[in-house]
């Protein structure tokens, strides 16, 4: 998928609201556990449920790794079940790899060639030879690490004195080759710091983890992030996915999606008037 086709996807659905499917066994309904994958049967019909009101999905790859090999299935099962059945919908691999060259390559290859998906986070730690291999794959994208909604966020990525170490990233992946397949993760919980992103990267898409279960706002992460091409795309999980464990859960994961979506149909509308 290119840019402009996820912006259109944007437009079309008017909504930049991003899924993400991090499977917990213990969590999902009860029910499911007697088919014979449950975590390709739940994710299908949260899909099914809220495709119409999502432009991205996002698989965390520890929920899928820590089940073994039928886990990892599960995730080429999801993976192949979006690109045949919804390819307008943006992928994306949240695995934050991030290795020397040679290894970021097979991580790329894996990730991209093998299973098809749009995108995947990276960790910026080792740098431009870990990164740019990643990026030398056309119509993918890199997701790189840049300011987390976590707490420990502090303890590296923001400094008291001189430059924020996010800031640095911001300013010094936009050097590197294909820079322009370069996305970044924001948090929403870092809201304070957004107009200092914009700042340094006014055009690239931001992936923002955060709204929701993590408290998170929407309207402030929008008032500071929005760029001209929208240039965001907004995670929610457990707060969309864990909306029920009844035999009505995508159905009620499809209610929690469509309070989002129409929140944002709100504010893009707002941008136009």
């Amino acid at each position: 998928m290119t840019q402009p086709q996820l912006t259109q996807a944007i437009h079309d659905k008017s909504s930049f609201l991003c899924i993400g499917l991090d499977v917990d066994l213990d969590k999902i309904p009860p029910h499911l556990l007697q088919q014979e994958d449950p975590i390709f049967a739940f994710n299908k019909a949260i899909i099914d449920a809220t495709h119409h009101l999502a432009v991205a999905y996002k698989p965390n790859t520890a929920f899928y790794e820590s089940y073994g090999t039928k886990g990892w299935q599960a995730l080429e099962k999801t993976i192949d079940y979006l690109n045949q059945n919804y390819p307008e919908v943006f992928t994306i691999a949240d695995a934050k790899r991030g290795d020397i060259g040679n290894t970021s390559t097979r991580y790329a290859k894996a990730f991209f060639e093998h299973m098809g998906f749009d995108a995947l986070t990276i960790a910026p730690y080792m740098g431009r030879d870990s990164v740019e291999p990643f990026l030398a794959f056309e119509d993918k994208f890199v997701i790189l690490l840049a300011l987390t909604s976590n707490p420990g966020a502090f303890d590296f990525q923001v400094s008291e004195a001189g430059q924020n170490l996010f800031e640095q990233v911001l300013e010094t992946a936009q050097t590197y080759k294909n820079h322009e397949r370069l996305m970044f993760v924001v948090g929403a919980t870092k809201t304070e710091y957004l107009a200092r992103v914009r700042a340094v990267a006014p055009d690239s898409f931001l992936l923002v983890p955060g709204v929701g279960a993590q408290g998170g706002s929407l309207q402030e992460v929008c008032d500071h992030a929005l760029n001209d091409q929208v240039g965001i795309l907004v995670n929610s999980s457990r707060g969309i996915i864990y909306a029920s464990q009844g035999e009505d859960f995508a159905q009620a994961a499809a209610a929690e999606a469509l309070k989002l979506q129409q929140q944002m149909h709100t504010i893009l509308q707002g941008r136009l008037e």
